[in-house]
């Protein structure tokens, strides 16, 4: 399903400048029109309306690979026709998926055998991958508590208020009861503490973030680990761990090889990974790794016949490009080990360019972590006469894309700014980057008084609460109201900025 709505009210049709050359009449916006065109002038109408797309290098709110060699382009193209699907008929892409498996499983510590294979399975992204996983855990659970004669009617899954959306798109979709551990200030990630004490006999599994979107930090999965076994001797429970290891799972391997987080940990089932985040691969393609067949419910599995041999499948669609899949394929053996150790490194280093940058500036604190994904999130030291919404926007006029997004509850008094650092974020763009952020402080310092009116105008009309002593807002409330009505502002403008 797509939600959509027309850009225009008044005008229904597309003309084009350049595509006259092969066509006069204008094409109908809405409805498919009634006759062909030529080749050149199709492609020069959509051309033209693509070029006011932004630039993915300078969408700094993404974490999707942007670039890739030419060779790896011509892999993809050269199998942009094959339906991974057909495994019978496309042998050699399925092998490379396999192969691909078992690299990455390899790669989170999988206790495997010499020769035993790993069992994962190539997702169109994270969401797919977490959907199947969460899928897995709720089967084992039920058929467990069926075998007890238990109830197995209110599953539920802890997690992090700082989780992607699609752990909430899980839960709504398959009837799970989501159960959100709350941030505070300073602490923006899943309290492995608080986590655990939310868990009871209806939990599937406890979902541990390996690079939380909104600050980049890593959780604590070794301590979650620990206390949570802990829980389980006492309560006789068996409660497992997932780690959506989206961001980080091709980081942490390079940049942070002692941290234990994955496999090795006894209580960790299985991990998704996006091959087109610091994969580097282009959309959309991730991975999602079972510690062994036993955490894979075999019920689950489906087996076809009709397309020309057994193929046994888990997966939530059925059609999939193989060009992805060949994708991840050449990054592992093109750059190996050494190779992504080195680009990672090299994001981290520009990362750190990018803070030392914005904290030279004296205007803003950091809100992100040194260890962990290659982002800098970061918030204004003084919000009186301007708010993080404001310099998001005006970033735009250079071509930047960064968002600006308020942090979930009990945080959500918090606003901060994020840019999230790959590959094709070169050292100069982090230095250009910082000077343009300077160049936007200063305008938005000599935006006279009365532009600045209705945003004060705004504020006044929420958090009412005042200190009883004198009648005041309290600090906090002043910024959760000026956050509040910026929220409001953004919003009527309909100037949405996405955490990706």
């Amino acid at each position: 399903m797509v939600l959509s709505k027309t850009a225009s009210q008044t005008d229904v049709s597309v003309h084009s400048t350049f595509a006259s050359r092969y066509v006069r009449d204008a094409l109908p916006r809405f409805r498919m029109p009634e006759n062909s065109i030529p080749k050149e002038a199709a492609y020069q109408i959509i051309n033209d309306e693509l070029m006011l797309d932004g630039n993915p290098r300078l969408n700094l709110a993404s974490f999707v690979t942007t670039w890739m060699e030419p060779e790896c382009d011509k892999l993809m193209m050269a199998a942009i026709n094959k339906n991974y699907v057909d495994m019978d008929e496309y042998p050699v892409t399925t092998e490379l998926q396999n192969r691909c498996v078992n690299m990455i499983a390899h790669l989170f510590n999988a206790p495997l055998g010499e020769s035993e294979a790993a069992v994962g399975v190539g997702t169109v992204g994270s969401s797919e991958a977490i959907m199947l996983a969460g899928l897995a855990f709720k089967r084992k659970w039920q058929n467990k508590r069926k075998a007890e004669g238990k109830p197995y009617d209110k599953p539920n899954i802890v997690t992090g208020a700082n989780v992607q959306v699609c752990w909430e798109k899980f839960a709504r979709y398959f009837e799970v009861e989501l159960k959100e551990v709350k941030l505070r200030d300073g602490y923006y990630v899943m309290d492995p503490e608080k986590a655990v004490q939310l868990v009871d006999e209806n939990t599937i599994c406890v979902a541990a973030i390996l690079g939380s979107t909104l600050n980049g930090e890593f959780e604590d999965v070794k301590l979650l680990d620990h206390l949570l076994t802990e829980k389980n001797k006492k309560t006789g429970w068996e409660t497992p761990i997932h780690v959506d290891a989206a961001s980080g799972g091709f980081i942490a391997p390079f940049l942070y090889p002692e941290l234990e987080w994955d496999f090795r940990l006894p209580l960790v089932k299985s991990i998704n990974v996006s091959g087109h985040k610091y994969g580097l691969v282009y959309a959309g393609i991730g991975w999602v790794i079972w510690r062994s067949k036993a955490d894979l419910p075999e019920e689950l599995i489906f087996h076809i016949n009709y397309l020309g041999a057994d193929q046994p499948t888990f997966t939530l669609n059925f059609s999939k490009g193989s060009s992805q899949v060949i994708a991840q394929y050449y990054q592992l053996i093109r750059l190996g080990f050494e190779g992504y150790r080195n680009v990672m490194e090299n994001c981290q280093e520009n990362a750190m360019v990018l803070k030392q940058g914005l904290e030279c500036t004296g205007r803003f604190n950091i809100v992100s972590k040194d260890n962990g994904v290659p982002l800098v999130a970061f918030s204004l030291k003084d919000r009186s006469r301007h708010s993080e919404f404001q310099v998001s926007d005006y970033l735009r006029r250079f071509g930047w894309i960064v968002p600006a997004y308020t942090m979930p509850p009990d945080a959500e008094h918090v606003t901060v700014l994020r840019v999230v650092v790959r590959e094709d974020f070169s050292r100069t763009l982090a230095e250009r980057l910082v000077l343009d952020v300077e160049k936007v402080l200063h305008e938005l310092d000599a935006l006279p008084p009365k532009l600045q009116a209705p945003v004060a105008v705004k504020a006044t009309e929420v958090g009412r609460h005042r200190d009883c002593r004198n009648g005041k807002k309290t600090e906090l409330e002043t910024q959760r109201s000026v956050t509040h009505a910026w929220k409001k502002f953004v919003l009527a403008k309909k100037n949405t900025n996405l955490v990706c």
